[in-house]
């Protein structure tokens, strides 16, 4: 398991959202980007380091949007649970921000990142979605 985040840990709306931006100690470059841009590429970094080191109360906490959260909270376990088994199953991940696309200035903010990473062998493109949460950028999804 490993495309974004396990397809962010199946689709942000199941049970099961973090997980397949991460694995394997490497790091989301975020040095071509700047401004919220860089904001964006460092939560998906962020979530990466997160999730290498297992820490899902952090994930749950800084990582994700509070509507994720509150889905994964209505699974058997809650987020913390779901994040973990997510977690469990990545082997490894090799990922890239690609781009980043700042939506309108209207409330919430909101961003869509264009990442690659291995999965089953083979780079696989996604778009991973924010949104701006109390001044922080947090995901919402990944498709």
């Amino acid at each position: 398991m490993t495309a974004p985040l396990q397809r962010a840990l199946a689709v942000l709306g199941a049970p099961v959202l973090a997980v397949s931006l991460i694995g394997c100690a490497n790091k989301v470059s975020t040095s071509g980007f700047s401004g919220e841009e860089r904001a964006v590429a460092q939560t998906i970094s962020n979530l990466q380091a997160d999730a290498t080191a297992a820490d899902e109360q952090k994930i749950c906490r800084n990582d994700l949007a509070a509507a994720v959260v509150a889905r994964l909270n209505g699974a058997p376990g809650g987020c913390r649970q779901a994040v973990k088994s997510q977690v469990s199953e990545v082997d490894s991940l090799n990922m890239t921000v690609q781009s980043v696309q700042l939506g309108g200035s209207g409330a919430p903010r909101t961003a869509s990142a264009r990442v690659k990473s291995v999965f089953e062998g083979k780079m696989r493109p996604s778009t991973v979605t924010l949104v701006k949460e109390g001044g922080k950028w947090k995901i919402s999804g990944v498709s």
